[in-house]
């Protein structure tokens, strides 16, 4: 409202009027502008989120797997930090070793490979002198061949012998086969196994690889294969898991995967993984690691795995944990103990900074990284020595960083992502910090998250599975695979040797089935043949 202040009426009265209503417009234009305010406010910290979110699905879809940011890099947002290499539990506690072997030069053929010698000679003399001759040296050039896989027909004839003076007839008893009335080998089941769970190749691509050697062996007939094999070795992934539970700290974590559900389409399931290793606190306890399928995602379904169990779970902050941490009613805690794990923390920094580059990120990455500076001095050491190190190191920078994110959180918009970076840690700060207090336990989660990446590996190839058993089958191979790999053992000649036994092996002795104690009875059974 505009006034010429020349012409203004001289009526007190009509003045007070014009400035109530001038009031009442500029009250108005605040309240507007206010609005407007909290729109913007409000929309930037959508476009925020939705950065960050795709910032994260870049990072999954095309960005490198690892975590570890580049220090120099931190350094020039806050030159104060004095800032350490960066560290991971699972790198090595010495400085990596240049390799001996010089750029440009041929690695050498395995001595393992068998040689097949083929002698070139020269012929005679240009000149027929047909004089005696030496051999004075000789140069040897290996190639590397390759023998396509080849098939065959194992024929087990069983012929009826009748005996002319008593007039019996007799024949040998029927070949035990591995899966019944299946006319599939030990050898070739275990190979499809191996080819789906450890190389990741799909039924149908595997159907196509062998179809091109004359062999047709449809996608579906191999998924039913896997089932039956499935349900033969159902007995070794229940001991795993035993087994795995028997630790005093176990590691677990979940991934989603696609389930077909017929004319309802798809849903999202899970595939929960439970993990034995103590290498890293000097336990040479065998490691194991158990797999298991649900169709959800739900707190009934850990809470159903680990039943009985009782000791440490490091997970991440997902609130399907909580039920095996405390009662969901009377909240009294529960024989379970939570252990935080501080690679989640780092992530959600770590996730702020690909979409931009933060100071407060960047300082946090660089302490939690000082973090596991001093876990990759400690790693393999006995869980006294490292209780005493992280009471010495690692505590008085755990006890410098939780003010430090309260101080920051509190300049922070509530909802916008570092903000939430930073709450993740500080609202399960005891969970945190306990792995000071036992030098057991570890500072992240990385060693079974290391176990899932073959799942997301395959899930990337097969894409869905398609039923509930399927699901089921497709842990416990999981299961099996991941167990060998831990412990060094070639998964297909494991399979091979206990798919053939497993019909007649006694049940009781199903721990003589376990991938590291079958690969000391090879060890075993190798030197007694070699002596």
């Amino acid at each position: 409202m505009r006034f010429d202040l020349d012409r203004l009426p001289t009526d007190p009265v009509l003045l007070q009027k014009i400035l109530r209503e001038m009031a009442e417009a500029m009250e108005l234009e605040r309240t507007e502008l206010q609005a407007a305010n909290a729109t913007v406010k409000a929309q930037n910290l959508k476009i925020e989120k939705l950065e960050h979110r795709l910032a994260r699905l870049l990072r999954v879809q095309f960005g490198r797997s690892s975590e570890k940011m580049d220090i120099a890099q931190l350094r020039l947002m806050f030159d104060e930090i004095d800032a350490p290499q960066p560290a991971n539990d699972d790198a090595p506690a010495t400085v990596e070793v240049q390799s001996v072997r010089k750029a440009g030069v041929r690695a050498p053929i395995p001595a393992h490979i068998p040689r097949q010698t083929t002698q070139h000679h020269p012929g005679p003399c240009s000149g027929g002198c047909g004089g005696a001759e030496a051999v004075i040296g000789e140069d040897v050039t290996e190639v590397l061949d390759y023998i396509p896989a080849r098939f065959r027909v194992l024929r087990h004839v069983r012929p009826r012998i009748a005996c002319r003076t008593c007039e019996q007839i007799r024949q040998a008893p029927a070949v035990d086969l591995p899966l019944p009335k299946v006319m599939a080998s030990s050898a070739l089941l275990a190979h499809l196994v191996v080819s789906r769970f450890v190389d990741h190749q799909p039924w149908h691509r595997q159907s196509v690889i062998l179809r091109r050697q004359g062999v047709h062996i449809d996608r579906d007939v191999m998924g039913r294969w896997a089932r039956k094999l499935a349900w033969l070795l159902a007995p070794i992934g229940e001991r795993l898991l035993s087994y795995v539970l028997e630790a005093p700290k176990v590691h677990g974590d979940e991934t989603p995967v696609t389930l077909l559900a017929g004319e309802a389409g798809s849903h999202t399931a899970y595939f929960w993984v439970y993990l034995r290793d103590g290498r890293s606190s000097g336990d040479m306890s065998p490691p194991a690691v158990a797999f298991r399928f649900t169709t959800g995602r739900g707190g009934e379904h850990p809470a159903a795995h680990l039943a009985g169990y009782r000791g440490y779970l490091q997970a991440d902050g997902y609130a399907g944990y909580n039920v095996l941490y405390r009662d969901p009613k009377t909240k009294a805690p529960r024989d379970v103990t939570e252990v935080g794990c501080w690679a989640h923390a780092r992530r959600k920094f770590t996730d702020v900074l690909e979409k931009t580059p933060s100071p407060i990120a960047a300082e946090a990455v660089v302490r939690i990284a000082e973090l596991f500076a001093i876990e990759r001095e400690i790693k393999g050491a006995p869980p006294d020595e490292r209780r005493r190190v992280r009471q010495e190191r690692a505590l008085p920078k755990l006890a410098s960083l939780r003010p430090w994110l309260e101080a920051q959180l509190k300049g922070l918009s509530s909802d916008s992502a570092l903000a939430k970076a930073c709450r993740y840690p500080l609202n399960r700060w005891a969970a945190m910090i306990r792995y000071c207090d036992d030098g057991l336990l570890e500072i992240s989660n990385n060693l079974v998250e290391n176990a899932l990446r073959g799942v997301a590996l395959g899930r990337r190839n097969w894409m869905f599975v398609g039923s509930i058993k399927g699901g089921d089958a497709s842990a416990l191979f999981y299961s099996l695979v991941e167990t060998c790999r831990l412990n060094g053992v070639e998964p297909e000649a494991w399979f091979t040797d206990v798919i053939a036994r497993t019909g007649s092996h006694p049940i009781n002795r199903i721990d003589e089935l376990l991938p590291w104690k079958w690969q000391a009875a090879q060890e075993i059974q190798n030197l007694e043949q070699a002596a």
